[in-house]
């Protein structure tokens, strides 16, 4: 997990590496040092990634430097060619533009994650129109859940965000975490091209599934037909998800002749990521950050329940210039910062059971966890329950190792229960008929005591 402080130590470090990198030239120098020097710089030029100008060619005044325009950075890493549908990508330029609301807000809600994305997918090294993935896939927005369950900006499926080491239990889903999320989509599309070789077939991959792009590639290898994105069959969705992508990268080069505007967005970090060992309330951590709780959540989607977990290291992200007010409001804070704890249940319980043995209230536990009037909560679960008395927070194997609320109907409940107390009774009642054919004085003697345990079993499975 990534830290504030980890992020901090490691720009001081590479801030220190490029300054000891510099050349320093002085008069005790000899001269094979100096022409040491001078190799070395020789050895770097091959390498470097600085501007250049032909003078035969470019005027050296019109040569700026680096941009502070995040739409400029994105643009220099475009990659990707068109495909041969060129005319699937004018289709979707054209409703975009047809939609400017639609579009410009898609841009807003891109700007608090955008400079974060852009970085990972530059520091891998790969095309700068996966940064711009999540127009497609969740209109950038963390909190998306499809109707299929797939969920988060990058709209992992649970059984995929599993092998991608997203947790997901009853306090966080970390689909929906930007940075977490991020982190294992680039992992994804990075073993399709791997596995692909090509762009547009690793996008289709990432739509449709790796093992029905093979598929399809096979099928065309066995006729001899070409193998590339345009030439393969795939389901409409899937056809028209490249030229989507390629859509919003056309509207990002040239938004001006589609008649739509490109929010400001500068070349720095929108957020910065803190983390806290204390368990501490959403609205309390809202607070602490001058923030609203909307507006909190809006950063944090992954936080499912009311408290965050201090045992799960969270990454909490908040924007520049609000992580020292929450640092500070969090250490001067006298009063208790979480009004929830969790415990995993030995045994199934109703919720008016538990909430009389923990002396709270049973709608406070019904509406935390999402659980149903005449629901049971069976063994094995977690349930986060109020903070009594000197409750202590979260632990760490019940933070990070948390099984899903397990829930089962009452009745369903009450017949199981039935069942079993039946087949004692039946068992007592064999036994009785068996005792009464012996004929003898014990089994007479015996008769009372098994009609009686009979009457007291039928009592209890009533």
């Amino acid at each position: 997990m990534i830290r504030f402080s980890t992020i901090i130590l490691l720009s001081l470090t590479l801030w220190l590496t490029g300054c000891a990198g510099v050349n320093t030239w002085s008069s005790s120098d000899t001269n094979a040092t100096k022409q040491a020097k001078i190799q070395a710089t020789k050895n770097k030029r091959a390498v470097a990634k600085a501007r250049a100008a032909n003078l035969n060619t470019q005027d050296f005044s019109k040569i700026q430097d680096p941009s502070n325009d995040l739409w400029q950075r994105v643009r220099d890493g475009f990659e990707i060619q068109d495909p041969q549908e060129n005319a699937l990508i004018i289709k979707h330029v054209n409703q975009l533009a047809s939609n400017p609301v639609y579009v410009n807000r898609l841009l807003q809600r891109s700007s608090y994650y955008l400079f974060y994305i852009e970085e990972e997918v530059e520091a891998r090294d790969m095309p700068s129109e996966l940064a711009l993935l999540p127009f497609v896939e969740s209109a950038f927005n963390p909190k998306a859940v499809s109707p299929a369950k797939a969920a988060g900006m990058w709209q992992f499926m649970p059984a995929t965000g599993k092998d991608f080491k997203l947790t997901q239990n009853v306090f966080r889903d970390e689909r929906r975490d930007v940075i977490q999320s991020t982190d294992a989509a680039l992992d994804y599309l990075q073993r399709l091209y791997k596995m692909f070789g090509d762009w547009q077939l690793v996008l289709a991959a990432y739509n449709w599934g790796e093992g029905n792009v093979s598929k399809a590639i096979k099928r065309n290898q066995a006729q001899n037909l070409p193998t590339d994105y345009a030439s393969l069959k795939m389901p409409d969705e899937t056809r028209n998800y490249v030229p989507k992508l390629l859509a919003v990268k056309k509207i990002v080069l040239d938004s001006k002749s589609y008649g739509l505007t490109l929010p400001k967005l500068e070349n720095h970090p929108y957020f910065v990521v803190v983390t806290t060992s204390k368990d501490v309330d959403v609205s309390l951590a809202a607070q602490f950050a001058r923030m609203t709780v909307e507006e909190f959540r809006a950063m944090n989607p992954s936080f499912n329940k009311p408290v965050i977990l201090g045992a799960s290291e969270p990454q909490i992200l908040l924007p520049y210039g609000r992580a020292q007010s929450f640092q500070e409001n969090l250490n001067a804070y006298k009063g208790r910062l979480s009004s929830w704890t969790a415990i995993r249940l030995g045994a199934r319980e109703t919720v008016d059971q538990l909430a009389t043995r923990l002396n709270v209230e049973a709608h406070q536990i019904r509406e935390i966890n999402d659980i149903p009037k005449g629901m049971r909560i069976k063994a094995g679960s977690t349930v986060i329950v109020p903070k009594v008395g000197k409750s202590k927070d979260v632990p760490e194997h019940l933070a990070n190792n948390t099984t899903q609320l397990l829930l089962e109907k009452e009745v369903a409940a009450k017949k199981k229960g039935a069942k079993k107390k039946g087949a004692k009774s039946s068992g007592s009642a064999k036994k009785t008929a068996s005792n009464s054919g012996s004929g003898n004085k014990a089994s007479d003697k015996a008769k009372p005591r098994a009609e009686s345990k009979v009457a007291s079993n039928s009592k209890k499975s009533n």
